[in-house]
């Protein structure tokens, strides 16, 4: 390989094309993309260029139902982030769930096309939870023929995402290419991934750039009411606990996203205070939880309006998502597709690190 030439991959769980945008800036162009849900497909068919992929339209496809013998040989990379629900601390962490498996039909194709490597991206549950021992050592075994194999956490707001966003990433490459061992993978990977650190944004920052909510740049999405909670939950942080109902938590303007899930689109879309953002007056939510945390008594019904929701505008932007991308679908699908990506600043990091790592092997 070297670093005039286009890299193919093929994409595996493509979501709505996170992992696909950085692959894509690194140099990878795909052969193959497989997603299941409808909607996706119809945003990754109408960004081809921007995921790296040169077919007319990418229909829904199931990897259950994926005929090995179909798939190209001799790639350089196969990427992709397996559903994580079975996984996640957000969810019911349940072993039996069935979407915990599908990671390991990721793998499957992995040892039936042989790449130079892969990328398989995750919940951070995966890699450090009591509970997923047995899976992470069997992750490593499934391709530890072939593969010299490790790995990585990584916070996205430290690779240019303005989102606290924390990701486990599974990174082998074949062992006739990487002579190393695992340690001396994981270290390369991290000497490679330096590069590519940057600070981001502050979210006040990057809503300045869209304007306040309502315009024909930003319109409003989410209509979710924000409502007092009757009995509030207090955290040392304003911005932890939960002030109002729902588990869409405020945001500090001066700093970063926390985790935009894939359950956005109502209560759990996070909240921004517009009059501290665009009119500098003090933070609203900072004042009401100092009020609370000296034995206030809350208060009740519907907060005022200088709170409201993150617009999908917003959230693609948070995501890292260039801004001629486009969302297909209806707005609960929008705002799911979005929660769902890899941020695609920490994809590119991920992809160039791969490349190099590979190159230089």
């Amino acid at each position: 390989m070297t670093d005039k030439q286009t890299y193919s991959s093929i994409s595996l769980f493509s979501g709505a094309g996170g992992m696909d945008v950085g692959f894509a800036r690194a140099g990878f162009q795909s052969k193959v993309v497989c997603e299941v849900d409808k909607d996706a497909c119809g945003t990754l068919s109408a960004n081809l260029s921007l995921i790296g992929h040169k077919s007319n339209i990418i229909n829904p496809s199931d990897i259950l139902s994926i005929d090995y013998e179909t798939l190209p040989k001799e790639v350089n990379v196969i990427f992709g982030g397996p559903p994580c629900q079975g996984f996640s601390v957000a969810g019911k962490m349940n072993p039996d769930d069935s979407r915990s498996q599908l990671i390991f039909k990721f793998l499957d194709c992995v040892n039936h096309v042989k790449p130079l490597g892969f990328v398989c991206e995750n919940v951070k549950a995966l890699a450090i939870s009591k509970r997923w021992e047995n899976v992470r050592s069997a992750l490593f075994d499934e391709v530890m023929q072939d593969y010299t194999s490790t790995i990585i956490l990584l916070n996205s707001m430290e690779y240019g995402v303005p989102q606290a966003r924390e990701r486990m990433f599974f990174i082998g490459i074949r062992k006739d290419i990487f002579s190393g061992d695992a340690n001396e993978l994981h270290l390369k990977l991290q000497k490679n991934l330096t590069q590519y650190r940057k600070l981001p944004i502050s979210i006040g920052r990057l809503i300045q750039n869209f304007g306040k909510a309502g315009s024909k740049v930003n319109p409003i999405t989410c209509t979710a009411k924000i409502m007092y909670a009757k009995n509030p939950v207090l955290r040392r942080s304003p911005y932890a606990g939960m002030l109002f109902n729902g588990a869409g938590r405020p945001l500090s303007v001066d700093k970063y996203s926390s985790t935009l899930p894939a359950s956005m689109g109502g209560n759990k879309t996070p909240i921004v205070d517009e009059d501290e953002i665009f009119n500098a007056k003090p933070s609203f939510v900072e004042k009401y939880h100092e009020k609370l945390r000296k034995g206030g008594k809350p208060r009740e019904g519907q907060a005022p309006s200088r709170l409201r929701r993150l617009t999908i505008t917003e959230c693609k932007a948070i995501q890292t998502f260039p801004e001629k991308f486009q969302f297909l679908g209806g707005k609960s699908s929008i705002y799911r597709q979005i929660g769902n990506a890899v941020p695609c600043e920490l994809a590119f990091a991920v992809a160039g690190a791969y490349l190099k790592t590979v190159n230089n092997s």
